[in-house]
Formats: C-alpha cells, sequence, structure tokens
C-alpha cells in the first residue's frame, strides 16, 4: 500500500508540474516577426516627446499578444500626444476623435487594446506612489510601424501603455524624467 501511495504521490507531483509548465508557457507573449525599417521622408517623422522614428534596414521585432491581465499588470509608461498635430499621428482608433493633452486618455498594445474590446473604458494607472484613472482611446500598434500610417515610428512593444501629458502630471513625473516608466495598470 505504501507503494502504491508514493507512486500515486509521484504521478500528481509530475501531472501538477507539467500543469504549471504549460499554464506558464501559454502566458508567454513572443515575436511573432519582424518589419524592416524604411526611413522617413523628411519631415514626415513627428519627434515630438522624443517619438523614435525608423531607421533604415533596422529590423524591429512585431506582436500580436501581450503579457496576461491582472490587477497589477506590469507595463511601461509612454508619452504621446492624441492632440491633432501631434506625434500619435490620426485620430483615435476608438472614437475617431483628438484628445487634447491635458486630458487623461491612453493607447495600448496591440494585444490589451484586444480589437477594441477596452475601447473608452477606463483603467486604473499606479506608479511613483500614486494612481490615477485614464481612459482608453487607442491603439500603440505593435503589430506595424514604420510607415505614413505611424508617424514611421516604430511598432510598440507588447507591454506598452502610451498615455497623455495629463496622465504622467497626475502621477507626479517631473518634467524631466517624461519618456518612459515602469507602471502597474488594471481595468476598472
Amino acid at each position: 500500500m505504501k507503494t502504491f501511495n508514493l507512486g500515486s504521490s509521484l504521478l500528481i507531483l509530475v501531472i501538477l508540474l507539467i500543469t504549471h509548465c504549460l499554464k506558464t508557457e501559454a502566458q508567454v507573449c513572443r515575436p511573432s516577426g519582424n518589419i524592416r525599417g524604411r526611413k522617413p521622408p523628411p519631415g514626415e517623422c513627428n519627434q515630438e516627446n522624443d517619438s523614435d522614428c525608423c531607421a533604415e534596414g533596422k529590423l524591429y521585432p512585431i506582436y500580436r499578444c501581450s503579457p496576461a491581465v491582472s490587477s497589477n499588470t506590469k507595463a511601461v509608461l509612454t508619452l504621446n500626444s492624441f492632440q491633432a498635430g501631434g506625434d500619435g499621428g490620426g485620430p483615435s482608433e476608438c472614437d475617431n476623435q483628438y484628445h487634447s493633452d491635458d486630458t487623461p486618455v491612453v493607447a495600448l498594445s496591440t494585444g490589451w487594446y484586444n480589437k477594441g474590446r477596452r475601447c473608452l473604458n477606463d483603467i486604473v494607472i499606479s506608479a511613483n506612489g500614486r494612481s490615477v484613472r485614464a481612459k482608453v482611446v487607442d491603439e500603440c500598434d505593435s503589430t506595424m510601424g514604420c510607415d505614413g500610417d505611424h508617424d514611421y515610428q516604430p511598432p510598440c512593444n507588447n507591454n506598452i501603455v502610451d498615455a497623455s501629458k495629463a496622465v504622467w502630471e497626475a502621477l507626479g513625473v517631473p518634467h524631466d524624467q517624461w519618456g518612459e516608466l515602469d507602471i502597474t495598470w488594471s481595468d476598472v
């Protein structure tokens, strides 16, 4: 009987270990390919907010997924202008509108944007000992870039919350530190 119990215990342990490994593997988001950078035509890459322009011939990873969302999802906050003429390019995907930099709005990486399912919903962003609610109005495209539709900027990484100046201000981040910031976020 002791052998049966030991054998059963080992079998259950192995099954649990395999299940955990498969579950962990399913949550990994790997690049789904690359796009080759093209040099922007003169004056076509808006570098407001220190935005990057694509480099000729450089390979940029693309993602169709983002890390799993939790009540405390880790991400990188980046700075974006959602105003007409800003570095965000055209109007927002969710409502085909431009938004003031004084309004707390964000664009989420492709996987988190989830084909628009988070459109016009609020998320809570936390960093620097503070939190702010912001409305999802756009996608930070992780699958395309380096073209006119994307202001000749590279594709977003898969863990980006691209935020207006109002979000940065609400988090109390000094202006000279604006650009990239480790944060957490959650759905409201």
